[in-house]
């Protein structure tokens, strides 16, 4: 491909904007061709500057602009389902924002259409995945000098939650990252979820049950247990650790400025996830763009996608009514392999 990939972005709020800025000037081999959001001074507003770039109300009609060859989808949850339908009925390849589909009936469907075409056309946007330190420990974990993992202790904490943000969507939408990561890490299916419910903080909005403590089983025998808290007003961590029968490793704890001053010192902590995976981001842009420049779509797939849909769904149910809820996936179509690697 000598000319660099027209991408359509769907989406202009905080994450549709970031890619924007991060596809016109981080990313080399594309550019932003088009951009669709309902709020068209928005969408203008992030294409500011950009030459030879189209607006639009319509995510349908910005795939269908001039120029355009693949899609970034960052629009909010319900409007996946179709935007990644109209993309393959286009033949054109997807990056996808989590959640995939926010529902798994929803996600079970993109699966069979995805399957239908017989090739992959979408990624899905788990980026953790092209971070770093989760990649440094991934590659431990593969390499077994650590033996066989037993168990994955994940923290996750946001400064505050969002106007409007339910207790369920603390395992829905915050917890999805975890989801895919444990069962990239371990490379193993999850087949269980306990929801626990400590005192919520003071600091959560009234019936926001906040923090939440998650356990999941997988289906050769590791614990993964998560502490999501979205309202610890501090900053934005993430943190993973793996324990195995050899030993333990542990990443999450190096993203900020160690400032030393007058009297002490102390480590700066991210406020955002656009800081703390910046560079994760920019990597996952990147691989997306160099993979279909080469013909290819790689990455977590649409099945690791409907597959965080199923488990935290039965997060919900568990919220909800307490105890322990096996995850129930469909068959596997041919399409997709083993957990994605």
């Amino acid at each position: 491909m000598a000319e660099p990939l027209g991408v359509a972005v769907l989406g202009a709020g905080h994450m549709g904007a970031d890619h924007i800025r991060r596809l016109d000037r981080v990313v080399s081999g594309a550019r932003v061709a088009a951009v669709a959001d309902p709020d068209t001074g928005r969408a203008k507003e992030a294409a500011a500057g950009i030459d030879q770039v189209s607006v639009h109300a319509e995510a349908e009609a910005a795939m269908d602009a001039p120029g355009v060859a693949a899609v970034l989808i960052a629009s909010p949850g319900p409007a996946h389902e179709e935007a990644l339908r109209a993309a393959f009925a286009r033949g054109l390849p997807v990056l996808c924002e989590k959640p995939m589909v926010p529902d798994s009936a929803g996600a079970l469907r993109v699966v069979e259409a995805e399957a239908r075409l017989g090739r992959r056309l979408a990624q899905i946007g788990f980026m953790r995945r092209y971070d770093a330190g989760y990649q440094h420990l991934k590659s431990l974990l593969d390499g077994g000098s650590l033996g066989r993992p037993l168990m994955l202790h994940c923290v996750h904490r946001n400064v505050s939650s969002p106007p409007g943000f339910t207790s369920a969507m603390l395992v829905n939408s915050s917890l999805s990252h975890e989801i895919d990561a444990a069962r990239w890490l371990l490379g193993q299916e999850l087949t269980a979820v306990t929801v626990l419910r400590p005192r919520s903080s003071a600091a959560a909005p009234e019936g926001l049950v906040d923090p939440q403590f998650v356990l999941f089983e997988t289906e050769r025998g590791a614990l993964v247990d998560v502490e999501v808290f979205v309202n610890c007003g501090f900053g934005y961590q993430v943190r993973c650790e793996a324990v195995c029968e050899a030993g333990s490793a542990r990443i999450g704890e190096e993203h900020g400025m160690a400032v030393t001053a007058r009297g002490g010192a102390g480590v700066e902590v991210p406020q955002d996830y656009l800081v703390r995976f910046a560079d994760a981001y920019d990597r996952e842009v990147q691989a997306w763009v160099d993979a279909i420049r080469r013909g290819r779509v790689t990455g977590p797939g649409a099945w690791d996608g409907y597959t965080a849909s199923v488990v935290a769904e039965a997060g919900v149910r568990s919220l909800e009514h307490g105890g322990r809820v096996s995850v129930e996936l469909a068959p596997r179509p041919p399409l997709y392999g083993p957990v994605s690697r």
